[in-house]
């Protein structure tokens, strides 16, 4: 299964699986449990987060699975209380997932309030100089955010992690930030469980045309998008279904239709990265 699972190419040079498994809001209780679960599936990309508090259950499941470590794509992150504090963050990360190294560090919130996000990420250039992760990127920025974090250090992040899904497509925001080279990565694929996808016939019409779910369609729609994607499931079949995407294509009218339930910054279900500040 592996094998069917595209990458991306990043602005380092390095390659990164579209699509992985999401421990946000994962029981920490259960997270080996389900990590192991989702390694045996076939996934290859794990993203986690200091917040999540599954760090620990997550390197467990590592540890436990006998997945050579090259073949792993590990993504954690550096939470908000933590900006002028990073490389202490990412050792105690590392110490928790068992690893002498990540694939990708992220900055999960820019948190403009505290004026501390390009201090932060000043360090995360240092900590991948170290080798203590492979690639740096940024969650929850707005270009205006990566703008400052170019001028002061000429390094632009590989990534950034934004909410996105059918009725949140923000393509301006997308736009902007690929020019640049950021390739994007879409929390809340399927709506983080504010949506009902078989409300909308524009997604269940594809659904029954290539005789697959809502969600496999949605998925669909987001690699042929060129997003990076990590579904968070609790359940081992639903792992297999959300790696069940790579036989068929969604043709451009099927795409369009999607593309028109936008509903710009209304279909926002997150909170807004101008504004958070949760420390």
């Amino acid at each position: 299964m592996t094998e069917t699972i595209p990458e991306l190419k990043l602005n380092d040079g390095t390659l990164i699986p579209q699509l992985g498994y999401g421990l946000h809001r994962v029981d920490p209780a259960l997270a080996e449990e389900l990590t192991l679960a989702a390694l045996e599936a076939g996934y290859r990309h794990l993203d986690t987060a200091f917040i999540y508090h599954n760090e620990e259950g997550v390197g467990r499941a590592i540890a436990a699975s006998g997945v050579p470590r090259d073949e792993l794509y590990v993504t954690t992150k550096l939470w908000n209380d933590r900006h002028r504090d990073a490389d202490a963050a990412l050792s105690e990360s590392l110490e928790r997932l068992g690893l002498d190294h990540v694939d990708l560090y992220l900055i999960h919130w820019p948190v403009p309030s505290e004026g501390a996000y390009v201090d932060a990420w000043r360090s995360m250039v240092q900590l991948r100089e170290q080798g203590l992760t492979t690639s740096i990127g940024v969650s929850n920025f707005l270009p205006s955010h990566i703008h400052d974090l170019e001028m002061a250090t000429d390094v632009t992040p590989a990534v950034n992690q934004v909410e996105l899904h059918p009725l949140f497509q923000r393509w301006k925001e997308l736009d902007a930030m690929r020019v640049h080279g950021v390739a994007i990565e879409g929390w809340a694929p399927l709506g983080g469980g504010n949506l009902d996808l078989s409300d909308y016939p524009e997604i269940t019409d594809a659904a029954e045309a290539h005789g697959k779910t809502p969600a496999q369609v949605v998925l669909r729609w987001h690699l042929q998008n060129r997003v990076i994607v990590f579904p968070k499931t609790n359940s081992p079949e639903r792992m297999a279904e959300n790696l069940d995407i790579f036989d068929f294509e969604l043709s451009h009218d099927e795409m369009a239709a999607m593309i028109a339930l936008d509903e710009e910054e209304f279909g926002r279900f997150g909170p807004h990265p101008a504004h958070y500040s949760d420390m």
